[in-house]
């Protein structure tokens, strides 16, 4: 009976010192990776409070692992504005990756970037102009803010509450969040987009250095001025859009350097990548049955994420196709119209276990649009990749797969019946894909604790100590001249031009003189 008692106080002892943890996510499939954290500080005995905007896609009312705290406007995140802007870059790169394709790709990225950061800071202003719900949110005295700097509102209301700061991050409005917080030479890190790895030649960097440039420009110009007011009206004249999200406490960063390129990093950045990552658990019966039907060939599974599960008809009869002649079984996603050339061997579905299924030992390949979550799941259960990269980051994903030889890219202005196949048997068949894939997976496990336990020890760290400023560089505290010692170098550099002025001019009148008592003598 004492035992029984024992372990109430301790479960009580739990709660009652967990940590209070307010969330302002972004929509999609980064809430995915926010619910996963989320639903592990629960288990932990945390409290957890969500703002879900009124036009939410994937943030549920109701949950059991958080309380939802409603806010009556748009976040401009919804599952209309993403689906239909990523169909629209998937039609313009339909015809061929040409210049004039990448600079229409740029250009409607431009647009609807800016238009998801106006709704994102009208938002913002509307919540900090509700009084009351400012004020409740100051009298429950949270222990940090978690949010995603992929817009930064998360990052502005939790410096206006002064409540310690944590990111969950990849993307940080520019780019990879790096770029914002660490040292980056543009000579070896890529930037997102060139597609470049992080051996470049002199056109490449070249290339690099005007992509960073252009984006920054970018940046300041379509972005970042749509939060200029609120944070002088709030924050004070001191602060701008970069500072805010360099003044963080902790970046939970979803890679690792199993992914990732070697790069300088901060102290204050923890690797999480795989955090989502568990065992595999048993398929549905139906699934395995269908899996184990597949004998000595194995199984293919193929899903291009929430985002766009329906592919235009031509594409997705050449994709039906190229599989109906495998010998092996196929489990595709695929939400749109049944295609004319499906095989008897490819399974329809509309949702799929994905990362039972890879776990399974018959699963052979697995072709991925090239998601962070998915590239992730496929190395830590070792399966090789065929990335069919379509938006975003996705191509920049999948390259850092084919650097270390663990799969292929297919374009998808490049995709047809002939070509898919042919891809699809160099990766089945090449054991080197398989076997490379298998020791990204084994240096991926390799470490003292879980990617998980390593998030939630540093969240509730933050919690413990009131945030984590000795990790924290004061770099955000510097002017861009003074952090690239601009003015240093220009009072060196005056010394410099000074001391030899003064050096040549004692020369010239130390010469003088000694001319002067030579004519004299001479005289």
């Amino acid at each position: 009976m004492y035992r029984v008692w024992i372990s109430i106080f301790l479960l009580c002892a739990a709660v009652t010192e967990g940590g209070k943890v307010l969330v302002y996510p972004v929509d999609g499939s980064h809430w995915v990776n926010m619910k996963v954290l989320i639903e592990e500080l629960h288990s932990r005995g945390h409290q957890v409070a969500v703002f879900r905007p009124r036009d939410s896609w994937y943030i549920k009312e109701k949950s059991r692992f958080y309380t939802s705290i409603p806010l009556d406007h748009d976040s401009g995140f919804d599952e209309e504005f993403v689906s239909r802007f990523a169909f629209k870059l998937l039609k313009i790169q339909q015809d061929g990756l040409s210049f004039w394709v990448h600079y229409e790709l740029m250009m409607e990225a431009i647009k609807n970037f800016a238009k998801l950061h106006e709704k994102s800071s009208n938002l913002l202003e509307a919540l900090l102009e509700n009084k009351n719900l400012v004020k409740s949110l100051k009298e429950e005295n949270y222990d940090l803010v978690l949010t995603d700097p992929g817009v930064p509102a998360g990052a502005i209301l939790s410096h206006y509450l002064k409540i310690p700061l944590v990111f969950n991050v990849r993307w940080a409005g520019k780019g990879d969040g790096h770029f914002v917080l660490a040292p980056s030479p543009l000579s070896y890190i890529p930037m997102t987009g060139t597609e470049f790895s992080d051996k470049m030649s002199f056109l490449e960097r070249v290339v690099n250095m005007l992509v960073y440039f252009l984006g920054e420009y970018q940046f300041a110009k379509h972005f970042a001025p749509y939060y200029s007011d609120i944070i002088n009206k709030y924050l004070g004249t001191e602060m701008d859009y970069n500072s805010i999200l360099q003044a963080a406490d902790l970046w939970l960063m979803r890679v690792d350097f199993v992914f990732e390129f070697p790069r300088p990093t901060m102290p204050n950045i923890i690797y999480i990548g795989g955090f989502q990552c568990k065992p595999a658990k048993p398929l549905p019966e139906d699934l395995e049955e269908f899996v184990q039907s597949s004998g000595e060939h194995g199984v293919i599974v193929m899903s291009l994420g929430t985002i766009i599960g329906a592919l235009p008809g031509d594409v997705a009869n050449n994709i039906a196709a190229a599989f109906a002649r495998l010998p092996q079984k196929v489990i595709w996603r695929h939400t749109g119209d049944r295609p004319t050339t499906l095989g008897n061997n490819t399974l329809l579905v509309d949702w799929m276990p994905q990362k039972d299924l890879l776990g399974h030992p018959k699963v052979k390949l697995f072709v991925p649009h090239g998601g962070t979550n998915g590239v992730q799941e496929a190395i830590y259960h070792g399966v090789p990749i065929l990335g069919m990269p379509l938006i975003f980051d996705q191509r920049d994903n999948v390259l850092r797969i084919v650097a270390r030889g663990a799969g292929k890219i297919i374009r998808f202005s490049d995709l047809t019946e002939e070509t898919f196949y042919k891809d699809l048997q160099e990766v089945l068949t090449n054991p080197s894909y398989r076997s490379n894939m298998q020791r990204l997976s084994r240096l991926h496990r390799d470490q003292p604790k879980t990617p998980m336990d390593t998030a939630i020890f540093w969240l509730e760290f933050v919690m413990r100590h009131k945030g984590a400023a000795h990790l924290r560089s004061e770099s955000f505290k510097l002017s861009w001249y003074q952090y690239h010692c601009v003015d240093v170098m220009l009072v060196l550099a005056t010394a410099v031009i000074l001391t030899v002025g003064l050096v040549a001019s004692f020369i010239r009148c130390l010469c003088a003189r000694v001319c002067h008592r030579t004519k004299r003598k001479h005289d």
